[in-house]
């Protein structure tokens, strides 16, 4: 569906993304993680032809990606994008118009949007009158109108409620079931590990991970435990003064750990039991987000290493 190939780009003396290469595949939901600055945005506006790369291919539908082909995208940007003073029924027409929608196709297409976002009462008001959180529903409509065989989400739960963050999930994953493609980058690993399929992790404009979300997970093994309890938590103190474990997260009745030196989950729970009523032991994969960390950091431990060499 979506192939970039060796793509770099830089800003004056800054590399915002270094010699990129992934693959999306047609009817999936994937990934684009990192942290800030790391080249997800740019990658993005690359994608959408925003920006054109310094050198490598981007490829859309197996052909190189071009104006045509990029009629086919749907991108919501991290930086919203509305005419404030106008209308939002207007707005939405505008935009709709844009992608080659006949005026009568896009009104029919806005009216259906409106009503799945119980959003008909906005119609007729400035975008400036919304809240935040509103214009972003309006903008998110804004995209889906032309039914876009890619759809390019930035950071689209940033500023939604709960509720309005579950009616954006439940959107894209009915795209997702139309056969449809969805690409999005986000902080919120727990929406990654939710709902994507494949992800890339980038750092300092590189890939340093990839692949199938389960397939990810299943390679860091089983040996985290999550631990519910409650009473006396000293068992944590003995444990941790023993280098038995690492406390990955942690509240008053909960806890998550990282098994160390071929401890093993038996160990911990006995030991807990001995100190706690427990209400839930679990043996885990690590999540997304502590891979995340954990490979961050590993990239940041290479590069000082590389730097203190040259020195």
């Amino acid at each position: 569906m979506l192939k970039l190939q060796s793509v770099t780009k830089s800003y004056a003396d800054k590399i915002a993304v270094k010699n990129l290469s992934f693959e999306v595949q047609r009817g999936e939901i994937f990934g684009i993680l990192g942290p800030n600055g790391a080249g997800k945005t740019s990658t993005i506006r690359m994608i959408c032809g925003i920006t054109l790369p310094d050198s490598g291919t981007i490829e859309f539908l197996g052909r190189p990606m071009n104006e045509e082909l990029q009629s086919k995208i749907g991108y919501l940007p991290e930086e919203r994008g509305l005419y404030k003073k106008m209308k939002v029924g207007d707005v939405l027409l505008y935009f709709a118009q844009l992608k080659g929608l006949s005026r009568a196709e896009a009104k029919a297409r806005i009216e259906h949007w409106a009503k799945r976002f119980e959003a008909e009462a906005w119609l007729k008001k400035k975008v400036d009158e919304l809240s935040k959180g509103m214009q972003q529903k309006v903008q998110f409509m804004s995209v889906l109108l032309h039914e876009p065989e890619l759809l390019i989400l930035d950071e689209p739960f940033s500023g939604l409620d709960p509720i309005n963050s579950e009616l954006m999930m439940d959107v894209i994953l009915e795209f997702k079931e139309a056969g449809k493609t969805i690409l999005f980058s986000t902080h919120r690993m727990e929406q990654v590990e939710k709902i994507c399929d494949s992800i890339v992790l980038i750092n300092n404009g590189e890939a340093i991970l990839s692949g199938k979300v389960r397939e990810v997970k299943r390679s860091y093994g089983k040996n985290r435990i999550h631990l519910d309890f409650e009473g006396n938590d000293s068992f944590l103190e003995a444990l941790l003064a023993q280098g038995k474990v690492e406390v990955t997260a942690r509240s008053p009745k909960s806890v998550e750990l990282k098994l160390l030196n071929g401890t093993t989950p038996r160990e911990i729970l006995t030991t807990a039991n001995n100190c706690a009523e427990i209400t839930r032991f679990e043996l885990a994969e690590p999540s997304l987000r502590e891979i995340f960390i954990m490979r961050v950091n590993e990239t940041h431990t290479i590069e000082s290493t590389k730097q203190f060499c040259k020195s």
